[in-house]
């Protein structure tokens, strides 16, 4: 497969300048999913839609580091403000499964002490990269799914919306278009959805600017890695899933040391988007961090691992935090919703893989 970025571009792209900087105090990088995004495919006005909603997310997670709070903390505010911006592919912008429901899965990792917590198939739970937060510390499991997993974020605690919540007219198109592409039954309209848009009684499929693309191709995930004033990594993920998924499908998300890892050991904390199910197959965010151990720079094993990835037929990204706050990104793709921050460099966003 044709690698889109080098190693050598990756490095450079969000760099800082060449001239020395301040060891960052704190450190934050973000992702908003990797896949076919090209200048041509978005609008002028959508491409800044993407950049706003990039910046309002690494906006969260700084608040939380300058104030002296923790990496989880971080993580989960810069996570949450993706969850609920409808053109990310995760929480209010999740796809929709063949059988007309939003699906929704997360993790996360404290990189100070290795515990972690997923969740998987969830359809109520306003943010399940709080459920997960709240399997990690109140629960004595790591990965819940489905109903139980459900009944668990109720009882913590956390919010609960009626599934139409989830529900975006440009997902449901896309859903439709891809059942009837494979010849797959379509299903009703979601309760609780808003009327179909229609002119004069012809069904209009059409996103609104704070809606994703109609023909939008990339892998819907979101996720976060930080590095706090205390030197605690963390990394978190949260993820609609695959367009017209079946049979409880569940990708790398959720799955520990696949699309989310984080050691201070090691030095590095890591989350993944792309093609789950070959992220899964190359343990992916556990050997980037298998890497950063015995000495490589977290760019030379972002980039190394995507290759890896890419060998086997996959596609995607990752973002990566080192223990000294250097983020580092690497893609196969043409471009991931991605930006950084840190107390030594101000904040950044990109989308395309070409951009410095």
């Amino acid at each position: 497969m044709k690698q889109i970025m080098t190693a050598a571009a990756a490095l450079a792209l969000l760099a800082t300048p060449a001239v020395a900087q301040e060891t960052p105090r704190w450190s934050l990088a973000i992702h908003g999913g990797a896949g076919v995004i090209e200048r041509a495919s978005l609008t002028p006005e959508r491409d800044a839609a993407y950049r706003a909603g990039l910046q309002a997310a690494l906006d969260a997670g700084s608040a939380v580091l300058a104030q002296g709070g923790s990496s989880l903390d971080a993580v989960q505010a810069a996570i949450q403000s993706l969850e609920d911006n409808p053109l990310f592919n995760a929480g209010r912008g999740a796809v929709f499964t063949a059988v007309g429901k939003n699906e929704l899965d997360a993790a996360v990792m404290n990189g100070a002490d290795l515990t972690a917590g997923a969740v998987a198939g969830l359809t109520r739970t306003r943010h399940p990269i709080a459920a997960a937060r709240a399997v990690m510390e109140q629960s004595p499991h790591v990965m819940l799914i489905g109903e139980g997993a459900e009944s668990f974020a109720a009882s913590v605690g956390l919010e609960q919306v009626d599934p139409g919540f989830f529900f975006t007219e440009s997902r449901w198109q896309a859903l439709l278009k891809a059942l009837r592409d494979k010849g797959l039954p379509l299903p009703a309209r979601p309760q609780g959805a808003p009327p179909e848009p229609t002119t004069l009684g012809a069904p209009v499929p059409l996103a609104s600017l704070n809606e994703a693309p109609l023909d939008e191709r990339k892998f819907g995930t979101v996720g976060a890695v930080a590095l706090d004033s205390q030197g605690r990594l963390a990394a978190g993920t949260s993820t609609g899933g695959m367009t017209a998924k079946q049979w409880g499908r569940v990708g790398d998300v959720p799955v520990i040391g696949a699309g989310t890892y984080a050691s201070n050991a090691d030095g590095c904390a890591v989350s993944a988007t792309g093609s789950g199910e070959y992220f899964i197959r190359a343990t992916v965010a556990r050997d980037i961090c298998h890497r950063t151990a015995e000495g490589a720079s977290v760019q030379t094993a972002a980039q190394a691992e995507i290759d890896e990835v890419g060998a086997i037929g996959g596609d995607g990204g990752v973002i990566v935090m080192g223990r000294d706050g250097t983020p580092a990104f690497a893609m196969n793709t043409s471009g991931m919703y991605r930006g950084a921050a840190s107390s030594a460099t101000p904040a950044r966003v990109a989308i395309y893989a070409d951009e410095n």
